[in-house]
């Protein structure tokens, strides 16, 4: 749905890219180091994983029209603090509440009201929300640089909270429906040849999603410095860098497209396989890898985003679906908090050999993925449909 994957560009734009674009002018106009800043930032995403399990629950319970609702107000309540901050006082108080609103409003709380509405048939409205808010790092980044130029960062942190509050919340109260009634016990039991789980599932996806976030964590802060320890001088590794977007929308097109018919875990494995590809073609080509690298990197990440939706929905069904992808991505959102700082201390010290660790996780997440037999859809009694 159009006005859902809008919301998720402007939400995803004014939060977690915020700080690639403001997060040294906010901390030199408060007179902080980056690193304090940056450090509150991760603080933020680790009280997210907190959140997030309660956010499913009520999504599975209510549906997710009033908690993205809910989420603009909060993402623009943070905004204003930011905004409005004098120390470090301040900026912890904001992002505090920045990170309970990313808890309520990102991908997590999208998909869990898609499968809410939708049920098994989720798949194709999570992929095509994906695709929009693609393009959040794309709108988002020239965007809050235009406003810190022409304004300063304090009027960039209030124009943000404004979209949230004047654009964001009535597109999710308006245009979102309103979800049907919960399933019943009774009609729980209705669903035939429902089969069970592969055994150890859970544990599979949170394996995989933790490593691939870590590496998602790492390649996102690290990127252009890492292209530029192997060998791209400045302006290669940002035109690479440039490619990473456009990559992870090829990717879910592809998806969406090509893959749609198969397993969600077929698209998972091939995701996860990609990074590894690319930095096997810059080991053996140098420099000349460069692009390809970036490619491959940008394609796999797409493609797992998608993933981290339906796989879950798959393998486990909408039952539970809201509380079940809080737990999931729980593991994920403390890896991502950790792996800017690991993986630059193993890039300081190894250089372009650290990729071996992102490598070797994606390896084994993709090991991983053997345990998990596509099982055909189950069949559901109509009364159990929504």
């Amino acid at each position: 749905m159009a006005s859902l994957g809008t919301t998720q560009t402007l939400a995803w734009a004014s939060s977690y890219y915020l700080p690639a674009v403001l997060g040294a002018p906010i901390a030199a106009g408060l007179g902080l180091p980056p690193s304090v800043f940056f450090g509150i930032f991760s603080a933020a995403l680790l009280l997210g994983a907190v959140v997030g399990p309660y956010v499913g629950r009520l999504i599975d319970q209510h549906g997710g029209r009033a908690v993205l609702t809910l989420s603009n107000f909060v993402l623009a309540a943070g905004l204003a603090l930011l905004g409005l901050a004098q120390g470090v006082a301040g900026l912890t108080a904001a992002w505090l509440v920045l990170g309970i609103g990313m808890s309520m409003g990102l991908y997590d709380p999208a998909f869990a009201t898609l499968t809410r509405l939708y049920g098994r048939e989720a798949r194709t409205a999570i992929t095509g929300i994906t695709l929009i808010a693609g393009f959040a790092s794309t709108v988002g980044w020239p965007a809050s640089a235009w406003f810190e130029h022409s304004f300063g960062w304090r009027e960039a942190c209030l124009i943000w909270a404004g979209v949230n509050l004047f654009v964001g919340m009535p597109l999710n109260w308006l245009l979102i429906p309103s979800a049907p009634a919960p399933i019943s016990r009774a009609e729980r039991s209705s669903a035939v040849d429902q089969g069970e789980p592969p055994r150890g599932a859970m544990a599979v996806l949170v394996f995989y999603f933790a490593a691939t976030a870590f590496v998602t964590g790492a390649l996102q802060a690290h990127l252009l410095r890492f292209l530029q320890t192997a060998g791209a001088d400045e302006a290669l590794a940002i035109l690479a860098g440039t490619l990473v977007g456009p990559a992870q929308v090829a990717a879910r097109l592809f998806e969406f497209g090509l893959m749609r018919a198969l397993h969600p875990v077929w698209s998972a494995r091939i995701a996860v396989i990609l990074h590894p590809f690319g930095a096997l073609l810059l080991a053996l080509f140098g420099p000349a890898a460069i692009a390809p690298f970036a490619l491959a990197y940008g394609a796999g990440n797409g493609m797992i985003t998608i993933a981290r939706g339906t796989l879950p929905l798959a393998i486990f069904g909408p039952i539970g679906y809201g509380l079940r992808t809080g737990l999931l991505a729980a593991p994920g959102r403390f890896a991502v908090a950790a792996a800017p700082f690991l993986f630059g201390l193993l890039l300081d010290r190894f250089g372009t050999l650290a990729v071996f660790l992102t490598v070797s996780l994606n390896l084994a997440a993709f090991a991983s993925l053997l345990l998990l037999r596509p099982q055909p859809a189950p069949t559901v009694a109509p009364a159990a449909s929504g």
